[in-house]
């Protein structure tokens, strides 16, 4: 094989190995794969990883009420952590951590995994959304580890609807109850209400009972 030849093979070799390498870095880097939302945020320090991290407040603007912090935590190490607390830098919203069940601290066992958020799940609610940040802002969230320390990233505040419902805060705002229909006034008369009054009056006339007047005239005699 000439010289030309064989520099020709070796570039092509060299291109087709660029990119195999590049697509599969695409498809190990995609959202899909790693099975995360693209526009949640996600980091990783030493042996915690963080995915799918956001600030999910009330679902409409100037609805004021709670809002919650969710994440995905992983442990990789081979140690348990417990995370100490969740805090959300340059406001003054307090995050309160409580465990799916019972009391005390929430548990990353060595090798696994806690999601926070949502229903049977561990739960960090800010009490006033107000203090949360504005739908849309990104907003700096600390969580603290026992072994690990701080893990800090930027998180999108989301709405509490459709995908993140089910993620954010336990009270919303409940849609108003729809009003009753208005009942009419008043009823009219059934077919025939007259005219069995009139019949009723001239019986009463034929049997000889006596009227409401004879009636009260004779009370008022007797009382005399």
């Amino acid at each position: 094989m000439s010289s030309s030849l064989r520099r020709g093979a070796l570039a092509a070799t060299a291109l087709l190995f660029s990119i195999a390498s590049l697509s599969a870095c695409a498809a190990g880097n995609d959202a899909q794969t790693l099975g995360v939302r693209p526009d949640n945020a996600e980091t990783s320090v030493g042996d915690i990883k963080i995915q799918n991290a956001t600030v999910i407040t009330q679902p409409q603007r100037g609805v004021q009420g709670q809002a919650a912090v969710s994440a995905t935590l992983f442990n990789d190490g081979t140690k348990e952590q417990t995370l100490d607390s969740v805090t959300l830098p340059g406001t003054k919203s307090t995050v309160k951590l409580s465990p799916a069940t019972g009391a005390g601290p929430i548990t990353l066992a060595p090798g696994g995994s806690v999601v926070l958020g949502g229903k049977g799940n561990p739960s960090g609610v800010i009490e006033n959304s107000g203090e949360a940040g504005e739908l849309g802002d990104v907003q700096r969230i600390v969580f603290r580890f026992s072994e690990t320390g701080d893990v800090t990233l930027d998180a999108f505040v989301v709405p509490a609807a459709d995908y993140y419902r089910d993620y954010g805060p336990s009270s919303l705002p409940q849609p108003p109850a729809s009003s009753p229909a208005a009942s009419p006034t008043g009823s009219a008369p059934a077919e025939g209400a007259h005219g069995n009054e009139a019949e009723d009056g001239e019986s009463g006339e034929h049997s000889g009972e006596p009227t409401p007047s004879d009636s009260a005239s004779a009370s008022q005699n007797a009382g005399h």
